[in-house]
């Protein structure tokens, strides 16, 4: 069943966003005066006022939303001591275009199935068999902490095809454009909520 917010939640939910009762009240339509006497439980609202007031909070989580909300994690990456073979199947087997190469949990290079076939192509299929990731690996893939905003990671995406997210220099996730367009579904979901 479903539960609506009590003006304690509203006005949590207000607060961690860091938003003053006048710009909630802008972005849902709404006075500030009626926002202030909702959360204090002076005024029963109507359904459609509260929803308005969650429709406007959960915009602006999304705005504020961080790469830590949406990363992918574990990160699949391949050791650059294994066999380019063992890249290949891994991104075969998931789907992925490229992946990160991890010592330890730090990125020290990328391969992906660009590199690779243009490696074949050059060189032969054969001499691919015989190399370690090391050998054939290109830079690493862009690394932010988990702190940073969609809006500097979609830019950084524009170049390139995924970024790592690390803490205390370890790598613990992966955004990709889809992970960001994933935003779409799952505002939609709180829509019909």
């Amino acid at each position: 069943m479903f539960k609506l917010p009590s003006p304690e939640d509203l006005r949590r939910k207000r607060h961690e966003l860091h938003l003053t009762q006048s710009e909630l009240a802008k972005m849902a339509g709404l006075s500030q005066p009626l926002i202030a006497r909702i959360e204090s439980g002076d005024v029963d609202p109507r359904l459609s006022t509260i929803k308005r007031i969650v429709n406007a909070l959960n915009k602006a989580e999304e705005k504020r939303a961080i790469v830590k909300d949406i990363m992918h994690s574990p990160v699949i990456g391949v050791s650059p001591d294994e066999p380019v073979m063992k890249a290949v199947s891994i991104m075969e087997s998931h789907g992925f275009s490229q992946i990160p190469v991890l010592r330890e949990g730090v990125c020290v290079g990328s391969i992906s199935v660009g590199l690779i076939t243009e490696y074949i192509t050059k060189y032969g299929a054969e001499s691919v068999r015989n190399k370690r990731v090391d050998e054939l690996m290109d830079e690493p893939l862009p690394t932010v902490p988990t702190i940073t905003d969609l809006s500097t990671v979609s830019k950084m995406l524009d170049t390139h095809l995924a970024v790592l997210v690390v803490e205390m220099g370890k790598v613990i996730g992966v955004i990709t454009k889809h992970d960001i367009m994933k935003l779409i579904s799952m505002e939609e979901e709180h829509e019909n909520e």
